[in-house]
């Protein structure tokens, strides 16, 4: 899905690219935007910190890459400016999720309103669900769920949800 992102309407900008090796300090970066709460809660230097988030990174990325090894792992660029990352697996059975994060001041804009739909159109294409793996407390299982995802898996601290193809759409 590496291109432009053409939802319907007016609106910014949206494209996918390859990840490369230049952009791992944007990534690296915007994986510590995920975890920010938890480290606020322990009383580390910023060095300390900051090697935590590289080798937690580095093993989440390892193993999706492993678990995932014809999944493409794009950022997103918004506007032309670096915004996300969005990764996808298309299975025989299915267009997984495995991880759409946009940096903070991209969140809440409607950016991963089309991304998703735009994923949620190319399952629909090929007659597939749509999954995507949540943590529970994640404020986008609100998105997911207006999209038409629904919990098939409860795992803990984690939820999997699936979109089955056909499902009407409700968000915008």
């Amino acid at each position: 899905m590496t291109g432009i992102v053409r939802p319907p309407g007016p609106g910014r900008v949206v494209e996918l690219r390859p990840i490369t090796p230049e952009d791992r300090r944007f990534l690296l970066d915007l994986y510590a935007t995920t975890r920010a709460a938890e480290l606020a809660l322990v009383p580390w230097d910023e060095a300390t910190r900051r090697a935590f988030v590289t080798q937690q990174f580095d093993a989440q990325d390892a193993s999706w890459r492993r678990q995932n090894p014809d999944g493409t792992f794009d950022v997103v660029v918004v506007d032309g400016i670096r915004a996300g990352r969005l990764c996808v697996d298309r299975r025989a059975d299915e267009v997984r999720v495995v991880d759409i994060t946009l940096a903070p001041e991209h969140r809440g804009q409607g950016v991963g309103t089309r991304l998703l739909t735009a994923v949620i159109a190319e399952s629909e294409a090929t007659g597939k669900a749509t999954t995507i793996h949540v943590e529970r407390s994640n404020p986008a299982l609100r998105l997911y769920t207006r999209l038409g995802f629904e919990v098939v898996d409860d795992l803990g601290i984690y939820l999997f949800l699936r979109r089955p193809a056909g499902q009407p759409k409700t968000a915008s």
